[in-house]
């Protein structure tokens, strides 16, 4: 192991009927699933979907930070 860490980020979308926070928490689990060493995230925007005056989807957009392997 080396004394520093290397990150690289990615950005994904995630979404929810139910919250903003239902968005991120979906996203990270689905970005688990094939990204190894994820350690942290930043919410760089939030939008969402209006359907007859009401808030039918909230999406947000999500950098995801993770290790390279052995840094």
């Amino acid at each position: 192991m080396s004394e520093h860490h290397t990150y690289k980020k990615l950005e994904i979308v995630g979404s929810s009927k139910v919250s903003i926070e239902d968005a991120v928490c979906n996203a990270i689990a689905e970005c688990s699933k094939s990204v190894k060493n994820m350690d942290w995230f930043e919410v760089v925007e939030t939008r969402g979907h209006i359907v007859d005056g009401k808030v039918a989807h909230f999406q947000v957009t999500l950098k995801i930070g993770f290790r390279i392997e052995n840094s």
